[in-house]
């Protein structure tokens, strides 16, 4: 989207995911849009001091501005976890492993591309199948001709998104609502915009040529 001067505007999609023993935010939008989300929030009947994990795919403004907002949360920012006042937690995310937050349904796994500690979230077992919450792995359904300009490593980045792709069948981009993946039209990569419903998707959708 575009503001008030016609400039483009970077603003991060934020996903909540809950249920079981997790209550997790995926990305947190600019810190611009603070109460906005603590509003969409309390829409949800969640408070602040409920989300118990904040994954934010990676460090750029539109994705991590409202980490504050979220104190008693464990933080996974990109390959990085903390929690309480700054305790460093052990995730293996630097060296490949996937940071399991609910065996068997929740998992953080690095992504690299976009940059180098770029991390997406997988959800297993929903009613959709296995979604992947992906920040700016993928920019938006049909990204083929933009991702490259915002990538640090273009090359780790299309390795990434083909890892994703075999993986979803429904994927939440970092700017946009959430896509289908369709194996039955030739494997891996066909993508059909998610219809329906999309309450998860707190955020919203980044202006052409946005920066991060």
């Amino acid at each position: 989207r575009r503001g008030p001067r016609g400039r483009p505007v970077a603003d991060g999609t934020v996903t909540l995911v809950a249920g079981g023993p997790v209550t997790a935010l995926v990305d947190t939008g600019g810190p611009w849009g603070g109460q906005r989300l603590l509003g969409l929030l309390a829409r949800r009947g969640v408070a602040p001091g409920q989300v118990t994990h904040v994954v934010c795919t990676h460090g750029h403004a539109d994705h991590v501005g409202n980490l504050n907002l979220f104190p008693v949360a464990t933080w996974v920012v990109g390959t990085e976890v903390t929690r309480g006042e700054g305790e460093v937690v052990a995730s293996g995310l630097e060296k490949g492993r996937p940071y399991v937050l609910h065996p068997a349904h929740l998992e953080v796994v690095a992504t690299p591309g976009h940059t180098g500690s770029h991390v997406s979230l997988v959800a297993r077992a929903t009613s959709l199948g296995t979604a992947v919450v992906a920040g700016d792995l993928f920019e938006r359904e049909g990204d083929e001709g933009e991702w490259r300009a915002w990538s640090e490593d273009p090359e780790r980045q299309e390795k990434s998104r083909k890892r994703v792709l075999a993986m979803a069948d429904v994927i939440v981009p970092g700017h946009g609502p959430p896509f289908r993946v369709l194996r039955d039209r030739g494997g891996p990569g066909d993508e059909e915009e998610e219809e329906g419903d999309s309450d998860n998707d707190a955020g919203g959708g980044r202006g052409e040529g946005g920066a991060c």
